[in-house]
Order: C-alpha cells, then sequence, then structure tokens
C-alpha cells in the first residue's frame, strides 16, 4: 500500500468513526490493495479469485454503518452478509495494525497564536490523548461490530490489540515560520511542533546502508515551480544551537523517516517560532522532482539559508540519509561559525567522593551526544581562561543492534523505533538516550580521546594511551582511521581514513584530496584556533587527548591473524566485538576517577563534587556506544 493515511477527523462513536472521511479513504484504499492482490493470482486461480473481488467491489459504507443500527431487523441472509461483511472489516483491520503507515493530525495554531494558555506541555498532552483515544474508538468498534454478528467470543487480547497511530501530530499553520522569500511556498505546509509516536515499531525500508555521499553541490536542489505542498509533511528540529525544519515526503518508504527523526532530535522552541526565528536549514527527504545529482546541501547566499536535498530514490530509502544529512547541515553551520564540530559519543561523568575515604566513585552517566556535538571556544566568567565547551545535537540515539548485549536491547525496549530487523545486519533502532536540557547544555571537555577500533591490545596492556604530546595525539585524529563495519560502501574488515574521523561532511579522503576547500580552510582555521587554546591545558594535565583503543572490529580486521587474537587473550575472533569494548570501558573508569581527583584539587579540595565530560572520536562502528553500554552495566547503574 503506498498511500498513508491521513486522520483528521474528530470521532466520538463508531458510528462516526465509520462514517468518516478516513475511514471511508482507508476502506477505498484497503479494497483496491486487495483486489490488486487477488487480480495477480495464476490464471488457473482466477476461478476462485472473481467471486471475492465482486464481493470487495460491492462493500458499501452505508450498509457497514448499517450493521449498528439497533432498530434494524436482520434476515438469515443479510445476518450471513453482515457476518461476512465483518470478517472483512477484521482483515481490514489487521491489516491497518500491520501495513498502514497512519498520522492523527491536530490543528494547534493557539500554541503559537494564543493568550498563553495554551503551551508545548499541554499541546503534548493533547496529542497523546487523542492517539489513545483513537486506539480505543478503533477497538471499540470493532469489538462492537464482531458482536452485532456473533463473533466476539472467546479470549479478549485488548492490550495486545493497540491500534495507535505512527504518528499522532500537533501542527500549527506553516505561515508562522519566518520563510526566507524565495522559500514562501513551504508555508503551505502545516509544521509538527508536537507528537507521540508509536514506539515498538520497526520499519523496512528499500534499502538498509550508505553508499553516496552528502557533498556540497553547486546549484540549488529546491525548485519551487514544481514543488506540490500537500504532498509534504514538516517537522521544526533544535539540532544543537540550530533550527533545522524537515521536510518528508508522503509517500512509503519516506515517510517512515518521521518517527525516527522524531525520536532522535528535540523539536524547535515554540518561542522561537513566535518571535519569528528564521530556520537555518532546510532539508527535504525524498524530493520526488530532484535529479540524481540533486543529493547534497547549498548555501543560499541571497537568502542566508542551507538547504538539503534527498531524491526519490529506492537506495537512498534509508534512515542514514535523513539523519547523516541533517548533522550535516548542522556541522557546515557550526564550521563557519567558527566552531569545531566532532563525530563523537560525549558523555558527562557526575563525579563523587566517599565521605571518609575521599575516593571517587561516577555517580551518574549523563549522554551529551550520541553521534555528533560540537566544540565552542568560550571565555571563562572567573578568569577569564579560553576553554572548550562541548555542545551535543541529539537527544536520541541511531544504534546499531550488532554489538550490543541482550540487557542493552532489554533496555531499549518499548521505547525504540527499528529499522530493517529483517535483514540481520545493521538492523537499527532510534531510541531516547538523554533529554534536550542536558544535549544544550554546554561542558567543559576534559577528556579528548581518538577511538581506534582494529589495533589489538594484549591483556596485560592498556587501552588508553595519553602518554603522547598534543601535536601527535592531533595527528590521530586528522589521519582518523578505523575498520569498517560494512554498514556504509566500505567492505566489511577493511581499513579507511577519514580526517577528523568524517565531521560530515568529509573533509578530506583517505588519499588526503580536499573535498570541500572553502568549508575545509574555515576547519583548519578552527582547528588552529581550538589546538592554540587547549595547548596549556593539555600541558597541565587539565585536559587529557589521546587515543583509546575499543577493539570492536579488530576480531574481523583482515591483518590481525588468529596468533594475534589468541595472544592478546581472546577466544575467538566473534569474542573480541564484546569483550574488546568491556576493556577498555574499565580502563575508561580508572582515568575518569584519577581525573576527577586532580580537578578537585585544582577545585581547593573542599568541593563533594565535580563533573567530567569525555568525547570518544570516531566513525560508525569504532565503539562508541558500545563501550558506553560496556560501562553502564560495569557501574550497574540500572537494573532490569
Amino acid at each position: 500500500m503506498e498511500e498513508i493515511l491521513e486522520i483528521r477527523d474528530g470521532c466520538s462513536t463508531p458510528e462516526q468513526l465509520l462514517k468518516s472521511k478516513a475511514f471511508c479513504r482507508y476502506l477505498d484504499i484497503y479494497k483496491h490493495t486487495f483486489i490488486s492482490h487477488l487480480e495477480l493470482r495464476p490464471g488457473n486461480r482466477q476461478l476462485e479469485a472473481q467471486p471475492r473481488i465482486e464481493f470487495i467491489k460491492s462493500i458499501q459504507i452505508r450498509e457497514i454503518v448499517g450493521i449498528l443500527d439497533e432498530k434494524l431487523i436482520s434476515s438469515k441472509e443479510q445476518h450471513e452478509r453482515n457476518r461476512e461483511l465483518v470478517r472483512f472489516l477484521d482483515g481490514a483491520f489487521h491489516h491497518y495494525r500491520g501495513s498502514v503507515y497512519s498520522r492523527l493530525v491536530r490543528l494547534q495554531n493557539d500554541v503559537v497564536a494564543g493568550d498563553g494558555e495554551e503551551t508545548p506541555d499541554t499541546v503534548k498532552d493533547k496529542v497523546s490523548r487523542k492517539a489513545q483515544h483513537l486506539s480505543e474508538l478503533i477497538l471499540k468498534t470493532r469489538r462492537k461490530l464482531l458482536r452485532k454478528v456473533g463473533l466476539d467470543m472467546g479470549v479478549r487480547r485488548t492490550q495486545g490489540m493497540t491500534v495507535l497511530p505512527n504518528v499522532t501530530a500537533g501542527e500549527v499553520s506553516g505561515h508562522y515560520l519566518n520563510l526566507p522569500a524565495n522559500y514562501v511556498n513551504l508555508a503551505y505546509i502545516p509544521l509538527t511542533v508536537a507528537a507521540d509516536i508509536q514506539t515498538g515499531v520497526d520499519y523496512n525500508t528499500p534499502s538498509n546502508k550508505r553508499a553516496l555521499p552528502f557533498y556540497e553541490l553547486s546549484h540549488n536542489p529546491f525548485r519551487a515551480e514544481s514543488f506540490a505542498p500537500e504532498e509534504w509533511v514538516s517537522v521544526a528540529l533544535q539540532v544543537g544551537a540550530v533550527l533545522i525544519v524537515a521536510y518528508i515526503h508522503k509517500s512509503r518508504g519516506c515517510i517512515e523517516m518521521e518517527p525516527g527523526l522524531l525520536n532522535l532530535f528535540p523539536f524547535a522552541k515554540i518561542e522561537e517560532i513566535q518571535q519569528g526565528r528564521r530556520p537555518d536549514g532546510l532539508f527535504f527527504f525524498g524530493n520526488p522532482n530532484a535529479e540524481d545529482n540533486d543529493l547534497g546541501y547549498y548555501w543560499d547566499e541571497t537568502s542566508n539559508v542551507l538547504v538539503g536535498c534527498v531524491p526519490n530514490r529506492d537506495p537512498l530509502k534509508y534512515f542514514g540519509y535523513s539523519k547523516k544529512p541533517i548533522l550535516t547541515l548542522h556541522n557546515v553551520l557550526a564550521i563557519r561559525a567558527g566552531e569545531m564540530p566532532l563525530h563523537c559519543g560525549c558523555t558527562r561523568y557526575v563525579m563523587r567522593f566517599g565521605e571518609k575515604t575521599g575516593e571517587p566513585y561516577i555517580a551518574d552517566m549523563l549522554v551529551k551526544a550520541d553521534d555528533m556535538g560540537r566544540i565552542v571556544l568560550e571565555a571563562s566568567e572567573s578568569n577569564n581562561r579560553v576553554k572548550p565547551i562541548f555542545y551535543g545535537t541529539e537527544t536520541g540515539a541511531f544504534a546499531c543492534l550488532d554489538g550490543f548485549s541482550e540487557q542493552a536491547k532489554l533496555l531499549m525496549h518499548g521505547r525504540e523505533v527499528g529499522y530493517n530487523k529483517a535483514f540481520g545486519s545493521n538492523a537499527r533502532q532510534i531510541v531516547p538516550i538523554t533529554e534536550s536540557e542536558e544535549v544544550e547544555q554546554g561542558d567543559v571537555l576534559d577528556i579528548l580521546l581518538y577511538m581506534n577500533n582494529f589495533t589489538l591490545i594484549e591483556e596485560s596492556g592498556h587501552t588508553i594511551n595519553i602518554d603522547m604530546n598534543l601535536d601527535e595525539a592531533i595527528e590521530h585524529f586528522r589521519l582518523g582511521e578505523r575498520v569498517a563495519a560494512g554498514s556504509t560502501h566500505t567492505h566489511r574488515g577493511t581499513k579507511e581514513s577519514s580526517y577528523w574521523a568524517n565531521p560530515f561532511p568529509l573533509l578530506r579522503d583517505g588519499t588526503g584530496q580536499i573535498l570541500h576547500p572553502n568549508l575545509y580552510q574555515q576547519f583548519i582555521e578552527n582547528e588552529a584556533r581550538f589546538i592554540s587554546e587547549i595547548r596549556t591545558l593539555v600541558d597541565s594535565d587539565e585536559m587529557l587527548i589521546g587515543v583509546a583503543y575499543s577493539q570492536l572490529m579488530a576480531g574481523v580486521y583482515e591483518n590481525n591473524n588468529d596468533d594475534d587474537i589468541q595472544r592478546c587473550g581472546y577466544a575467538s575472533r566473534d569474542n573480541v566485538e564484546q569483550e574488546g569494548p568491556v576493556r577498555l570501558a574499565e580502563d575508561l573508569i580508572g582515568l575518569i576517577k584519577k581525573q576527577a581527583l586532580l580537578k578537585r584539587e585544582r577545585l581547593g579540595g573542599h568541593v563533594t563534587k565535580v563533573s567530567i565530560t569525555v568525547a570518544l572520536i570516531g566513525d560508525s562502528r569504532t565503539g562508541k556506544s558500545e563501550t558506553a553500554e560496556k560501562m553502564e552495566g560495569i557501574l550497574s547503574l540500572q537494573l532490569i
């Protein structure tokens, strides 16, 4: 079924639901899909299919509504017809639950234009109630139809029959968005500012990996003359410090990106939309009018906005082609602003000290970034010294399940939006892992490590090397080596190199070729300021920089032989992927505790709590998330 079902009716009774435009449209969609399926049967099976096709064509809304009419007395023939209709509708009910993408939409202009009585929180409450009400009403209608024809027997399975919409959206008019003049027709697309999404769902998309780069374009991929607003949904996202509006095409294979994005990024702030803040970036996913050469981003100098586009092509219908381009827009804007985007996982560790012993312990782990953040050089209010302040981007994680333990997968259960579990390898889930307040709050960066995922470390060795000077450490970041897991075009087990672990977009490839000259030059200038300002911090051990060895892909690395695996204490190649990050997690805990003691001393030795913020730089599958997950298991900060 290619169409998506948008529900804008407000229904309170089963009769109203069956008379609604949404049900009428869904019934037509289901009938058409069912008939098309039957017509595909081979010739020798058409004899059985034709009567079924004629029955489906004959179904009318009025006779379905008539089943609920208490005043009508059915003949035996009519009763049998009603039972056949209800059986058909029960099939439609299960098809709706498993195959249809539905959006329940409610206009919430009052939150922007009202007198303050409507707030983002009240809108969220309303949206959730609407989603639950629709689910309950659909179940009530189904039960009533089954009961009227004598089919409501046996055990009820209410909890297992949840029929929540995929997305229940609180929308405002797109005219409230302060759009540049060349993009005013986007104002006809309602803007989603609050939502309730159905979790525990796994979507199958045509593609399961990225193969093509998202690079700078010399032309604007947005063409106003061919843009049809009614074919799109839009979501206002707060990505770090920038406002990016994502436009998603209403077609299957594209619209499934919506719940993933809603589970990954926080909404933009209503107050900023009220105050007329202009979007920093516009992103179009699944543009049916785009050419192959429209994949990428373009800086619109006239409108002062960054425009990104992903054409409507099956190989591009993968969540990585929505997440990564949006982060690329963020990073381009950050570099232009003089900041340092980091492809990293970052966690702030809340450190406390034993009352009697003074020994440090990790009281909490607060995620600041799962995959991307940025460093801003800011002067301290107390002594005017410049410090590297870290800010994140996402509140969720796009987690590859291959390297996670069963316990970690259980912790995700009930909050996740999944993609392509049936593919086996590279199955992914988007799961919330932190709060927007933590992402938006800047914290001094204490430890910066490059994630090496292929070098084997002997069991008695140390998996973190900070015994190097700043210039030597920076070269590891510039080289950006890793062994690929096969989730992109690079072959699994092959080593590749990407400058600063590919800070989206790739600025310099493995051969040293510069890919985005102007942006690269700006990044070099930002990097030079960063190195200059932190040199004193590194020399005084206030900030640590080095290399961490996760060994995550060391078991599949083509240059590691079986003797190497056994010498380093691993029973098999498969064992390395789980055990390597555990060894790093244990060493990292020790390093964090050591740094907490030093930080406490610098603060006078009397504080009861300090924060140690750690960023682990690396491209996909270098062990950032896996190491954090192993640390949580070791520290037992959560119990399931």
